[in-house]
């Protein structure tokens, strides 16, 4: 979406809390907030100024468990 003129935040946000609201899941999912469920990615740069950066997984937690730890 950002190759074709979409904000880097925008993408991200339409990929995590805007899909939640879509298919009705935001009471559980597309936020980090307590009470919804822990899958989180984490990347070693910053998404909003370099969204390729995305595609460089380094950290995946999925159900509160961690599934792969680069960043050691």
């Amino acid at each position: 979406m950002v190759k074709w003129g979409m904000p880097p935040v925008q993408a991200l946000r339409g990929a995590t809390t805007v899909a939640a609201d879509l298919i009705g899941w935001s009471a559980d999912v597309g936020a980090v907030e307590a009470g919804k469920f822990a899958d989180l990615v984490a990347v070693a740069g910053d998404p909003l100024a370099d969204i390729t950066e995305m595609s460089r997984v380094r950290f995946v937690m999925k159900g509160g468990q961690v599934i792969r730890n680069d960043l050691k």
